[in-house]
């Protein structure tokens, strides 16, 4: 399992992924699930992935074209003239992994047929020079949405837990600072309740107009501000729960007396 979100801020965009992938509680290892390519002061995209890490680690190969030698890489998503078109691409990339090669097989049939396994879902960032950030969401069958008003920030993998602090605390007017605070929120929430999710984390800020990472690094388990975030949020969580009114069993209603 995993957890990554992809944030909307009218300043831009935030990302965070975590890094555990497991086949099981005795199989455990840590893999990158964030991704990023950048043309200075024309272009930056940046994947986020959760699902079958085969499946995700082809689709990557496959835009990197790591079947050529290095000097003849380049990727096309680098060349795309807009992001819904890189959108377009990744999600047929991701398509065509999935369903295997040749033609497209028949309902039942192929690798989906075998269950949820080989499926994986895709966080796309970024923005080209004279056009806004844009954020997607994209699904194993190679179609996707986008971000917007209503839907301002995306998750993939282990959702549930994290999602209610980003719901109650998200304002698309916030700082990138505020925003990295609820993510680490939500991401420790997520940490406790899962643990198939797992430090070390992968942050990535891109500011409008700035067509390389205005911020990037990875939170470890020893990292002091995460650390203080997860003790805060514990102890804020025990005083609010100390200061709401008692359950009053005598008054047979459970109003407080």
């Amino acid at each position: 399992m995993t957890y990554c979100v992809g944030m909307m801020l009218d300043a831009g965009l935030v990302l965070m992924s975590d890094t555990r992938t497991n086949s099981g509680v005795d199989n455990i290892s840590t893999f990158r699930k964030m991704f990023s390519w950048s043309v200075p002061g024309e272009r930056i995209i940046t994947l986020m992935t959760s699902g079958n890490l085969a499946t995700t680690q082809a689709v990557i190969s496959q835009l990197e074209e790591r079947n050529k030698v290095p000097g003849d890489r380049h990727p096309s998503i680098l060349e795309a003239p807009t992001m819904f078109q890189i959108a377009t691409e990744v999600g047929r990339r991701l398509r065509g992994v999935i369903e295997g090669p040749g033609e497209l097989p028949e309902p039942g049939e192929g690798p989906q047929a075998e269950g949820a396994k080989f499926t994986a879902s895709i966080v796309l960032a970024g923005q080209i020079k004279g056009m806004e950030p844009r954020l997607f969401l994209i699904y194993p069958e190679g179609n996707f949405i986008e971000a917007s008003f209503d839907t301002p920030f995306f998750q993939i993998g282990e959702t549930k837990y994290g999602r209610p602090i980003l719901l109650r605390g998200y304002d698309r007017a916030m700082r990138f600072e505020d925003a990295v605070k609820l993510l680490m929120v939500s991401f420790d929430s997520t940490l406790a309740a899962n643990l198939s999710v797992g430090l070390p984390l992968d942050l990535m800020v891109i500011e409008r107009d700035r067509f390389t990472p205005l911020h990037q690094r990875r939170v470890g388990a020893e990292d002091p501000y995460f650390r203080s975030i997860s003790r805060g949020w514990s102890d804020a969580l025990r005083r609010a729960f100390q200061s709401l009114p008692s359950y009053d069993l005598a008054s047979g209603d459970g109003n407080p007396g």
